[in-house]
């Protein structure tokens, strides 16, 4: 295949276009993924999450340039909404961070959520992979901040960096969200606003309340919209990094997630197996019918499907 020869070569394009064939499950996705599977699992991926307008985008993209300096090569794949109309992410987080477009060292992917209620796309595990292979030593994933259900990220990523802003009102609900108990680090960004210090006080306390671990996230203070305190966060996601790799977590981690990984892909496989065989036969218009008209309730039917399947 002339795009993985591509691929391997260092083509960026080759590699914009192997996501692209992997995200559309394209004709031979899955032999894509095959072929770079086993140079994966070398990057250090940081989940960058928050609820919107934290200014998530603007940390990254110091982040990306912290990471520069130091030489390393970046990847950055930026999850937003998916635009009802076209399916194509609506923000274009490539186009905020539009200088280090030029970069040869950095890589930049927008994907569309596609309906997936985590904040990520289904296929973001799929783009880190082959951006890891690709050679790229630190991947970002920025989540598309949507409260409950970041809490996803933690699938995706080694580190998670929660962002949180003072004066958004919203402490507690991110509290409640679960967005609290899934950082590894946290960033109170524009902490030249007033709340600052009331809202680290917060996290200390719900920090507190957890249950006592090895590793105690620590609470950085950032301006990113003036690089302010971002070599802060930088040494915290290092000191991280060291953290889970002294102490066997990475591969804790990672092994959990390739189950995941596979659970998921078993669950999409046979649903899109069952959805194939009953379509085909026709039957399933009858049954929308019947439970519509009443004259059969959807558990009894659903129920009766699966059986008849399985058998």
């Amino acid at each position: 295949m002339d795009l993985m020869k591509d691929f391997w070569n260092g083509s960026r394009r080759a590699l914009a276009r192997a996501i692209t064939v992997v995200e559309d499950e394209r004709e031979g996705f899955e032999d894509v993924m095959k072929d770079i599977y086993h140079h994966t699992g070398r990057a250090q991926v940081i989940g960058v999450t928050g609820a919107p307008g934290a200014g998530k985008s603007t940390l990254s993209d110091n982040l990306v340039k912290f990471y520069r300096k130091q030489g390393k090569k970046v990847g950055v794949v930026a999850v937003d909404p998916t635009s009802p109309f076209s399916g194509g992410a609506i923000l274009g987080d490539r186009i905020r961070m539009n200088d280090l477009t030029l970069d040869q060292g950095v890589f930049i992917r927008s994907m569309g959520t596609r309906g997936s209620l985590g904040g990520l796309s289904r296929k973001t595990a799929d783009a880190v992979k082959l951006m890891d292979a690709f050679g790229l030593d630190v991947i970002l994933i920025e989540t598309v901040g949507v409260g409950q259900s970041e809490v996803d990220i933690v699938k995706n990523a080694d580190t998670t960096l929660v962002v949180l802003v003072p004066g958004l009102g919203d402490d507690i609900q991110a509290i409640k969200a679960g967005i609290l108990e899934i950082g590894d680090v946290f960033c109170i960004n524009k902490c030249d606003r007033d709340g600052a210090d009331r809202l680290n006080i917060e996290i200390e306390m719900m920090l507190d309340l957890g249950e006592s671990q090895d590793w105690r996230p620590p609470i950085t203070r950032t301006v990113a919209s003036e690089g302010q305190g971002v070599e802060d966060v930088i040494q915290a996601l290092a000191d991280h990094r060291k953290y889970l790799e002294e102490s066997g977590q990475i591969e804790i981690r990672r092994r959990e997630r390739v189950k995941d990984e596979m659970i998921d892909m078993i669950h999409d496989r046979i649903s899109r197996r069952i959805m194939q065989k009953i379509i085909s036969t026709g039957e399933f218009s009858g049954y929308v019918e019947q439970v519509y008209e009443r004259k059969n309730d959807p558990f009894t039917v659903v129920d009766s499907i699966v059986e008849n399947i399985l058998k």
